[in-house]
This record gives structure tokens, sequence and C-alpha cells, in this order.
């Protein structure tokens, strides 16, 4: 479902001179597979998420979504992906509803079935006490929901996820959690990065760890631990980055 060829992306600074963030990176995220995406801050991976989510362009390399190339054919690519980002905004003056029902028309999908959608989302959310509250007077957990089911509403083929449960708490993190599981069960492809590792050992199928921009480890947890001889993700984590450091 989705599959990254030699992904290179440089930004270039006046005083830093050329930065590499992604550094040919390849992998593969497919139908039912959740693939985690763990770094430490600065290691490329939302500049990798964006990049998938067709918000950035590479230098090099490129990407397929359910066999559409991102650079060849970025529009028909966005309409198959649910991306959401900590930095993506919501309209302050709208309530949650109608933020919701507004994106839903974006993607021609009729008013009664986007009321439909959101209130599945408000109930596995628990967002039902805020759903007609202005959105720049809910908390930062409250926004991230909404965020969520935004993301979410048009059923996408493809889940690109950076950093879903960020200010969540343990009750809405396991919502989340579900979600994720829900859109597996509907054989999508979910790529999500996130820093607690905990998580990322009780979700993923795979699990790829960058440092630098470059692919550093990949595979499900089992191989990793056959690899490291260790059985906690924490520890995995730890010993890759000290390999190539």
């Amino acid at each position: 479902m989705v599959k990254v060829e030699s992904l290179l992306k440089i930004f270039r600074d006046k005083k830093r001179g050329e930065i590499i963030a992604v550094d040919n990176l390849s992998f593969e995220c497919k139908s039912g597979m959740i693939l985690g995406v763990l770094g430490l801050n600065g290691a490329g991976k939302t500049t990798t998420l964006r990049i998938l989510a067709t918000l950035l362009k590479p230098t090099s390399g490129t990407a397929f979504i359910d066999g559409i190339n991102i650079l060849e054919k970025p529009d028909r690519a966005k309409e198959r992906i649910g991306f959401l980002s900590g930095d993506t905004g919501l309209y302050r003056r709208l309530t949650p509803r109608e933020l919701v029902c507004y994106f839903g028309e974006l993607y021609d999908i009729p008013k009664k079935e986007s009321n439909k959608r959101l209130e599945k989302f408000a109930e596995q959310l628990d967002m039902k006490e805020f759903l007609d509250t202005k959105i720049d007077k809910l908390s930062t957990g409250q926004k991230q929901k909404v965020s969520i089911a935004r993301t979410m509403l048009h059923n996408p083929k493809v889940l690109i996820m950076d950093e879903p449960t960020a200010g969540l708490d343990i009750i809405a993190s396991e919502n989340i959690v579900q979600l994720i599981y829900e859109a597996k069960s509907q054989n999508r492809a979910v790529i999500f990065s996130t820093h607690m590792m905990y998580e990322a050992q009780k979700v993923c199928d795979e699990i790829i760890i960058i440092h630098r921009g470059k692919l550093i480890r990949s595979g499900s947890i089992d191989k990793m631990r056959s690899e490291t001889g260790m059985e906690d993700l924490d520890n995995i984590f730890i010993e890759s980055i000290r390999e190539v450091i």
C-alpha cells in the first residue's frame, strides 16, 4: 500500500549549509499493517511523513500510495491519505462539528453521512461534551481529538500519523490505539511516529528506527529481539542508536 524508494531531502540554510533531513530512506507498509517510525528528535521522522503526505517534495527519490506516485499524481495520492500532524492548524472560530462537516464537504461526503461518522468518533473519543464549543476554547487534548476525527473522516486507505497520542491522557490514548487497530482490521495501512516505546511495542506489526535521516534497523519486534538479544524496545532502540554514533 505504501512503498518508499530512496527518499532524500536536503534543506539549505544560509548559516549551516546543507542539512540532510532524510538520507536515502526506503521501506514499505502493506495493507493491514501498523508500522511504527522511531527516532530521536531531529531524526527525520516528521519530514519523512510530510513527504509521504505530499506536503513536502523530496530532493530525490519518491513514494507510492496505493500504487500512485506521489510526485507524478500528488492530488490522487492525497485522496487516499489521512494525515495527522502536530502542527496542522484548526480553525479557531469554528466548533468541532462545524469544522469536521466542512472537511466532509471538501471530500464530497454528504452532510448527513459526515454527521453520522462524527457521532461515531465523538463516542469513541469522548468528544460529545465539546462538539459545539468553539475550538479556541478547547484544551490541547481536545483539539487533538478533533484533528484525529478530521483525519479519519473520509475513511482513507492510508493513515499517516505524527505522534497521534501527544497531549492525550491515558484513556484518550487508549481510544486512539483502538481506532488504529480498527483501521488495521479494515485492511488499511497505518504509519505513525511516537516517542513512547511501550506504545510502539504494543501496537506495531513492524518498526523502523531512523537516525540522522537514515534507516538503521527495521522489522518486527521479534526480529529485533533476535538481532540484539534484548527484550524491551527501549533497550533495542538505545542500542541501535549507539551502534551508529
